[in-house]
C-alpha cells in the first residue's frame, strides 16, 4: 500500500503544477483552485491497492479525477450560491486596507473605490448597487433585471474581482 501512495505522491509531485492551472482555468477563485487540488490527492489516497494495479496509465486517471471534480464543483456552486453574509465579507476586506503600511484614508479608499464600480458594465454596477446599497436579494435583482439569479451572481463575483484587482493597483 505504501508503495502505491509513494507511486501516487510522485506523479502528484511531478503533475502538480500543471494540476493547479488546470483548475485555475475552470474555477472562479484561486482558493477554490488550490482546495481542488487537494482533493485530488486525497481521492488518490484513498484507492484500494488491488483498484490501483488496475489503472492503466495513472496520469489520465489523475486528469479524469481532476476533470470530475471540476463538475462536482460547478454542481455543488450553482446548488449553493455564495451568500449575502460571504459577500458582505468580500467587500469589507475589498475597502479594508491590506497593506498595515498603508496609511490611505478610508475616505479615499471609498472614493476610489467609487470610481472603479462607476468604470463597470452598467448591468455589474447595477446589480452591486442593488445588491449592497439597496439590500436587494439576488431573487429581487434577478426580477427586476429580467435576468436570472446565476447571472446576478455572476455580476457580483466579476464586480467584486474587478473592483479587488483595480484597488490592489492603488496601493
Amino acid at each position: 500500500m505504501r508503495e502505491k501512495h509513494g507511486a501516487w505522491s510522485a506523479l502528484f509531485a511531478e503533475k502538480g503544477a500543471t494540476l493547479s492551472k488546470y483548475f485555475l482555468r475552470r474555477v472562479a477563485h484561486r482558493w477554490d483552485a488550490q482546495d481542488l487540488v487537494q482533493e485530488v490527492y486525497l481521492r488518490l489516497l484513498r484507492i484500494e491497492p488491488a483498484d490501483a494495479a488496475n489503472i492503466r496509465s495513472p496520469e489520465a486517471y489523475l486528469f479524469t479525477v481532476a476533470a470530475n471534480l471540476v463538475k462536482e464543483h460547478a454542481v455543488l456552486r450553482q446548488q449553493a450560491p455564495l451568500g449575502s453574509d460571504e459577500l458582505e465579507q468580500v467587500v469589507e476586506q475589498l475597502a479594508a486596507p491590506t497593506n498595515l503600511e498603508a496609511d490611505m484614508d478610508s475616505d479615499l479608499r471609498t472614493e476610489r473605490l467609487g470610481v472603479l464600480i462607476d468604470r463597470l458594465s452598467p448591468k455589474c454596477k447595477a446589480v452591486l448597487i442593488m445588491h449592497y446599497r439597496d439590500e436587494m436579494s439576488y431573487r429581487e435583482i434577478a426580477e427586476r433585471m429580467k435576468i436570472s439569479t446565476s447571472m446576478v451572481k455572476k455580476y457580483v463575483v466579476k464586480g467584486l474581482a474587478a473592483c479587488r484587482q483595480r484597488m490592489a493597483d492603488y496601493e
